[in-house]
């Protein structure tokens, strides 16, 4: 395997890192199902791309503009869509997502239509990828581990029960849901500035699905498991590439042995200990 290709599998796998630690957020900690959270990402990778190639923004300013608009459609998606029951925030995200793609494909002149958006600078590279690979999952640790992180745990394990103990479950779901989408539309814009090129097909929901089995592959309620499983599942269709269409037949194999061994996933509950590790050690005992 050549060096550029290797460059190329590993970037893409820290991107989808990226995307799955958001999906961890919405589904690991909150228990929420989301089947358009692909479309955050396409509002990530079209409005970084469109403001740097037709507004001459620079590469950051451009991309914290795209996941702040990101923020503002999942603040308006997310207000009525946390309140219902899980089974229909399923079917509303995916309503969602697949309006997003219509509206891609609609506006030709300023999107590209079903020719996608081309252009683009490269400016993603291995070296940003994982750095900004190493914060988010931090970040999501640390979250995890917050206040707030605990109150969303509650919250997934019973939500009524949570309710009683003063927890405000709706505040706390959407704190998650906008959490969630500002970290997938980051990865749409590092994923737009490292192809150089998007299209509405790429965001559909079967990219979504995908990100919530490979949660599920690593374990539901582990962020590492998460972040393994995406190494996992995202590295082996490409080293697997010598036995053709064989390799799809192996990638679903395993994850239908992971699912009905072992339900859980493959690391279960067990964490790395990011807050230790992350935390300064407390010096002030009580």
């Amino acid at each position: 395997m050549s060096s550029v290709l290797l460059t190329n599998i590993l970037t893409q796998i820290l991107i989808n890192v990226i995307c799955v630690a958001g999906i961890y957020v919405l589904t690991g900690m909150t228990g929420m199902f989301s089947l358009g959270q692909a479309a955050f990402m396409a509002i990530g990778a079209y409005v970084s791309g469109l403001l740097v190639t037709k507004a001459a923004f620079p590469f950051l300013p451009a991309c914290a503009a795209a996941v702040a608009v990101a923020v503002a459609v999942g603040f308006v998606v997310g207000f009525p869509t946390v309140r219902l029951r899980r089974d229909y925030i399923s079917l509303v995200t995916l309503g969602f997502g697949e309006a997003i793609t219509g509206i891609l494909n609609y506006f030709t002149p300023i999107t590209g239509g079903a020719s996608g958006l081309t252009g683009i600078p490269k400016k993603t590279d291995l070296g940003l990828a994982l750095v900004s690979a190493l914060i988010v999952v931090a970040a999501v640790g640390l979250f995890k581990t917050s206040k707030y992180g605990r109150q969303c745990i509650a919250v997934k394990s019973d939500d009524l029960a949570a309710k009683a103990m003063g927890v405000n479950a709706p505040r706390i779901k959407m704190t998650a849901f906008l959490l969630s989408v500002a970290v997938t539309a980051y990865s749409g814009c590092l994923y737009a500035f490292y192809t150089t090129y998007v299209d509405p097909t790429l965001f559909g929901w079967k990219k979504s699905a995908e990100w919530v089995i490979i949660v599920f592959f690593g374990g539901v309620n582990s962020l590492t498991g998460s972040v393994l499983s995406t190494v996992v599942l995202g590295g082996l269709p490409e080293f697997l590439r010598f036995l053709g269409e064989y390799r799809n037949v192996i990638y679903a194999i395993l994850v239908l042995l992971i699912i009905n061994f072992r339900p859980g996933g493959l690391l279960g509950e067990w964490e790395l200990p990011f807050g230790k590790v992350l935390r300064r050690p407390d010096t002030g005992g009580e």
